[in-house]
């Protein structure tokens, strides 16, 4: 069966469904859109390496790309490879150099290594055709920040960024990953990039 290759592009709090986000995979050199429903923490795993932040201590993918990568084990591509009943199957194509094996995941885990490991991610025309949207015109899917919690969506919390020094900035952002807050990170993050293009 063919392969087709896709790329990532769009996250989105799903509206939907409460707690849960919309990651839309897209084919390259081509019109359709893969929507699927991903959990909070998968969400943030994979904006998290997308955004290149660091957590101040290893998530659970940068811990298995480090044992991975300890025992000399490359994740080469992650397969869509079917859909039974709306949910989605994936799996890891990993090698050692000598031998390659095929691990079965989760779509969102699977997808936050494939962003960790920057391979190649593929399903078949037969999903695609299943599941896929096609995107007419000129409209794109973009990238989005993962919105913040409840509590980082009131106007105040805007303003107070806004109202803060450089360093001061610094030091929250320090903060906020410090707390593994990786929201309120990424909101300061656009606060001083905002600063620096204007």
């Amino acid at each position: 069966m063919k392969k087709i290759k896709l790329d990532i592009v769009g996250l989105s709090y799903s509206q939907t469904q409460s707690g849960a986000y919309a990651l839309v995979l897209g084919e390259v050199n081509g019109r359709r859109r893969l929507p699927i429903i991903i959990g909070g923490f998968e969400a943030q795993a994979i904006a998290i390496e997308i955004e290149k932040m660091t957590p101040s201590r290893p998530l659970t993918h940068d811990l298995f790309k480090s044992v991975a990568e300890a025992y000399s084990i490359n994740v080469q591509e992650v397969i869509i490879y079917n859909l039974v009943d709306g949910i989605f199957y994936a799996k890891l194509i990993c090698s050692d150099g000598k031998k390659t094996t095929e691990i079965d995941a989760r779509t969102s885990d699977a997808i936050a290594l494939a962003v960790r490991f920057e391979c190649p991610i593929y399903t078949y025309e037969f999903i695609l055709a299943t599941a896929g949207i096609v995107i007419e015109g000129n409209e794109f899917v973009f990238l989005e920040n993962i919105e913040p919690q409840p509590e980082e969506k009131t106007p105040s919390a805007t303003i107070s960024y806004s109202s803060l020094s450089d360093a001061e900035l610094k030091t929250k952002l320090k903060e906020a990953l410090s707390d593994e807050a990786y929201e309120r990170a990424a909101k300061i993050r656009d606060e001083l990039s905002r600063r620096k293009s204007s």
